[in-house]
């Protein structure tokens, strides 16, 4: 019967063997089976096939499996997958058998013992390098079907693959504060990547809002309820041996912004409008500011009124306020996802608050000189308004009018120098601050001061000295200093010592307690001895103490003779060439002393002038010469003792001429001068030399350098082949003095040298007493033709050349030998 029957259908009646061959079945049908045997009795019970039996052809052998791929390779592994065949020859497979040949090797050999029934396996162990074929056959009952076709020759080695990566998600991603957020993709690559994100150059790690999951070919980023923080620039890198890939997305989390920064300042406040600015929110929200939203509140109501919500400036004028309220001003910000907090303002009483700025304190006066003095102040209150400008006035202090000092904005400086003052005026100034508003009063006028350079202390009295003495006093007698520092000497302080003691005692309390230039110091002791020295006074001071020469012995005054030198009688004196020479002194002493002038040690010049009064002497010598200069001694002497002083006398003159004029160095356009100073420089500084030079056949001396300091000059541009003469003289502020001209003249040309050795000697003819030589010409002539060649000869052994003659050819010949 058919196994979806229940009804059995005979097949024979009659059969005595113990098979029957079945006729007429469909096939791919499923059938059971029974047989009863049967004899003359009857027949007996049937037994059936205990399962049914599908009609087809005999079981065979499986086909060949198929898609035999190579799925991974390692350096020491492949792994391979199959498909079944399709047919497996009626029966089950049981089993697949996998063989491998090394290349290079016939056979093939059995890999594993395994069943592989899942049709995968993994051939380990494999040595890195080596290359194999693979083939796989099926097995069922009936045994063993074909081989599969081989696989192409596998090597064994890493495999290796870059990463590839493509991701789920765009370049940028706007996220609203609170939501979620992934960023997804997939990704590849032999040997297998490693997956890393980062959050501006951050890793990236989870927590209980970011959860990170990476599959071997999926990755994926997720943020719970994103934060402001979230925002960033998000990197994934997939990256092996071979390489890496990098995938970008810059996350913007928006929210509306945060409060203004305040406080608010009140930039300007009038009685009916107020300017109020501020600063912007610290975070805008990840999103552009799009405007500010302003409203005002009378303090004493609850009501906010609008004021704009149109502008995007960070400053807004309020207006329509009454005058004297309180006012209170909020503000928030706006952007494309919502309005921030406020940010509420003081209160403010709407009232006008700027003004002129105050007056500057009295300014300060410094650096006063002839024509210019420096005004200094402090800055004032500005009247709640920026002070653009300072006017600095001045005026005579006799005069009314001020006058402005200069026109020019005078700003952020608080002082400025006051130019074109007229010497010797005295003068104030004052000082006024402008702002926007306008000119503040001026400041109190400064201290009165005169234009004039600032003062110095003086310079020491000069030529202090005990003129006359008692048993308790001495009188002292000075010179005024030669500089007064340019301010008026108010007087002298005079100092005495005792000898041996440290402190020096004053005679006078106060400089203008002595405003001669003498002095008697009383109160002394009798037969002790004493030191004196006197100090100049003026407004800026004491001068250094000019000392008295000698310790003063106080007794009654003895009579050795005095010597009081005047002024032109100091260390040096100094006079012009013609004019007139004029010395001269006190003298004092009992009896009168005897008076003598000497020059050098000599007798002075009979043109001299000498004349001797009862209380000194004069020398005067009119139209002085440069030889009238010399040490000038005064000696006095009478019984009690004699006295020498001296004075160098300077007279100022022309220079003399310089020493030593020498030329060297000379070429065919130039030469080299040198020369020395003068031996009397006419009492000035040389301040340049005169060089001067002049063609023999001509009259006219031509200059080439009147401004040298130096002793020495190149002369240049000489004409090659001519004779010149060289002159020099010195100046001084005094004028020009003598010429002193080169002995001889002398001619541009490049000097001369030696000519070198004649070349090539050698002899073209002997004879018995005679010999015929020949030579070249030499390189080099020495800057000169050649006038001859000198020919001498030597007897083998001896020491001596002897000269045979000069000759003017390249040839000669050598007789008497």
């Amino acid at each position: 019967r058919e196994s979806d029957h229940r009804a059995w259908t005979p097949v024979s009646y009659t059969v005595t063997r113990q098979n029957a061959t079945v006729q007429g079945l469909t096939e791919g049908k499923a059938y059971f089976f029974r047989i009863a045997a049967e004899n003359i009795i009857g027949m007996g019970p049937f037994t059936e096939t205990t399962k049914e039996i599908v009609i087809r052809d005999p079981i065979t052998v499986p086909d060949r499996p198929e898609d035999l791929e190579v799925k991974a390779v390692t350096k020491n592994s492949v792994t391979l997958t199959w498909n079944p065949p399709k047919y497996n020859g009626g029966s089950d497979i049981t089993m697949y058998v996998l063989e491998s040949r090394l290349i290079g090797k016939e056979k093939f050999h059995r890999v594993t013992k395994e069943k592989m029934l899942d049709r995968k396996y993994t051939v380990e162990g494999l040595k890195e390098g080596d290359t194999y074929e693979y083939r796989v056959s099926a097995c069922n009952i009936v045994g063993q079907g074909k081989p599969s076709f081989c696989t192409k020759p596998i090597t064994c080695k890493d495999e290796i693959a870059p990463p590839s990566l493509d991701l789920d998600f765009r370049d940028k991603l706007i996220v609203r504060v609170g939501e979620a957020f992934s960023l997804t993709g997939r990704y590849s690559g032999k040997p297998a990547p490693k997956v890393t994100w980062l959050k501006d150059d951050i890793v990236v790690k989870e927590d209980d809002r970011t959860k990170i999951k990476t599959t071997p070919t999926t990755l994926c980023l997720g943020i719970l309820k994103s934060v402001r923080e979230d925002s960033g620039k998000y990197c994934v890198t997939v990256e092996n041996s071979t390489g890496s890939r990098k995938g970008f997305c810059q996350v913007n989390v928006v929210d509306r912004p945060s409060p203004p920064v305040g406080p608010v300042i009140f930039d300007e406040v009038h009685k009916d409008h107020m300017i109020v600015s501020w600063k912007p929110p610290l975070d805008d929200g990840g999103s552009e500011i799009t405007n500010y939203i302003i409203e005002k509140k009378d303090a004493h109501r609850d009501v906010w009124m609008p004021v704009t919500s149109a502008t995007v400036k960070t400053t807004c004028k309020i207006p329509k306020l009454l005058e004297g309220r309180d006012y209170q001003i909020r503000i928030y910000a706006e952007n494309l996802y919502g309005i921030s907090d406020p940010l509420i303002s003081d209160e403010m009483k709407a009232k006008d608050r700027f003004r002129v700025p105050d007056a500057p304190e009295q300014p300060i006066i410094k650096d006063v000189t002839k024509d210019s003095a420096v005004v200094v102040w402090n800055k004032p209150y500005d009247g709640g308004k920026p002070i653009t400008n300072y006017i600095v006035e001045k005026k005579e202090t006799m005069a009314t009018r001020w006058v402005r000092v200069t026109k020019d904005p005078i700003f952020p400086s608080t002082q400025f120098k006051v130019p074109d003052l007229l010497e010797g005026c005295q003068y104030e100034f004052r000082v006024s601050a402008e702002n926007e508003i306008g000119v503040g009063d001026p400041s109190p006028p400064s201290k009165p001061i005169f234009a004039r350079d600032p003062i110095a202390k003086p310079s020491p009295p000069v030529n202090p000295e005990a003129v006359d003495k008692t048993r308790n006093s001495v009188d002292l007698s000075w010179q005024p200093p030669r500089h007064d520092g340019n301010g008026k000497i108010i007087g002298y302080l005079v100092e005495y010592q005792k000898v041996g003691d440290e402190e020096w005692k004053k005679a006078n309390l106060t400089a203008d307690s002595c405003p001669e230039t003498k002095y008697k110091v009383t109160g002394l002791t009798e037969g002790l001895t004493y030191k004196f020295r006197v100090k100049a006074v003026n407004a800026a001071g004491e001068s250094e103490p000019a000392y008295v020469p000698d310790p003063v012995e106080v007794k009654d005054r003895l009579e050795p003779p005095e010597l009081i030198l005047d002024a032109n009688m100091a260390r040096e004196q100094h006079v012009k060439a013609g004019d007139t020479l004029r010395l001269s002194a006190v003298i004092k002493g009992v009896p009168f002393p005897k008076v003598s002038w000497k020059k050098e040690g000599h007798e002075v010049s009979p043109k001299a002038d000498i004349e001797v009064t009862g209380v000194g002497s004069k020398l005067e010598i009119r139209n002085t010469v440069h030889e009238d200069g010399g040490i000038y001694s005064l000696t006095v002497e009478n019984p009690a003792g004699s006295k020498t002083v001296s004075v160098k006398v300077v007279v100022l003159d022309k220079p003399g001429p310089p020493r030593n004029l020498q030329i060297s160095e000379v070429r065919s356009d130039s030469c080299y001068l040198t020369w020395m100073e003068p031996e009397d420089d006419g009492g000035s500084v040389i301040t340049n030399y005169v060089v001067e030079r002049k063609d023999v056949a001509s009259a006219q001396w031509v200059a080439i350098s009147s401004s040298s300091k130096k002793r020495s000059h190149m002369a240049k541009y000489l004409i090659e082949g001519t004779q010149y003469i060289f002159r020099v003289a010195a100046e001084n502020q005094f004028g020009r003095g003598p010429y002193v001209e080169t002995l001889k003249p002398i001619k541009a040309m490049d000097p001369l040298h030696p000519p070198g050795p004649p070349k090539n000697l050698h002899h073209v003819d002997v004879d018995k007493t005679e010999v015929s030589l020949v030579w070249n010409r030499p390189d080099r002539d020495g800057g000169a033709e050649i006038t001859g060649y000198l020919v001498e000869y030597q007897e083998d052994g001896a020491d001596e050349w002897t000269k045979f003659q000069t000759v003017p050819m390249l040839d000669c010949v050598v007789t008497g030998l």
